[in-house]
């Protein structure tokens, strides 16, 4: 049985999607967020420039201007958020596990938003299929990391009814989008149980509601 996020339809989850500009996955993500849980936008890209004013005053809300943001970071951003749109917003960081990500939807908490964040080293990204495509949207050959919202499990899902590819998110690589980005189980425990100091297997940040 197809679980999804806040038991909305795939269809109205995805059209949450935007092709994201530089390494901005995690304002994007963030922003949904804040959008799913408040109907509130915040522009990604303007926190993304706010977030390396900052950088320069001793406020690390990045690793560094322009580039990459730690799911701790993410955290982070979500207290600035409180602080500056004075939103009732929170974000925890934990190591979590597959099962426990699928229990999210199962028996969903009310108003958390789930975050997830893959990593790969070279030549090993995991491939990223669009709806029921076997078109991978990861071809590339260097080492990186993507965080994306966990929107979806459906077992019974497919890429071109060639393979089953379960996992489910709001991704950041595509325009007015009508379907979701989904993974292989193989591929998203792999990328997702990555180890990285500080980030690790299975990171996952909840974005809630506090009143």
């Amino acid at each position: 049985m197809r679980r999804t996020l806040l038991e909305l339809p795939e269809n109205q989850l995805a059209a949450l999607q935007v092709d994201q500009r530089g390494n901005t996955c995690s304002f994007h993500a963030i922003s949904t967020a804040i959008k799913l849980l408040f109907y509130r936008y915040i522009d990604p890209e303007k926190l993304s420039t706010e977030a390396n004013r900052l950088w320069w005053r001793g406020r690390f809300l990045r690793i560094a201007p322009d580039w990459a943001v730690t799911p701790l970071m993410q955290t982070r951003i979500v207290q600035y958020i409180t602080e500056t749109q004075g939103l009732p917003v929170a974000a925890k960081f934990l190591k979590s596990s597959p099962q426990n990500l699928q229990n999210l939807l199962l028996d969903p908490p009310e108003d958390v938003i789930p975050i997830i964040t893959i990593l790969w080293m070279w030549g090993k990204a995991p491939p990223i299929y669009y709806g029921n495509s076997t078109h991978n949207f990861n071809k590339t050959r260097a080492a990186g990391a993507h965080s994306m919202i966990f929107a979806a499990y459906d077992p019974d899902h497919r890429a071109g009814d060639q393979f089953p590819t379960p996992w489910g998110f709001i991704n950041t690589w595509r325009d007015n989008a009508s379907h979701l980005f989904w993974m292989t189980d193989a591929d998203f425990q792999k990328a997702w149980h990555f180890w990285l100091p500080g980030v690790g297997p299975n990171p996952l940040v909840l974005i809630k509601r506090t009143i």
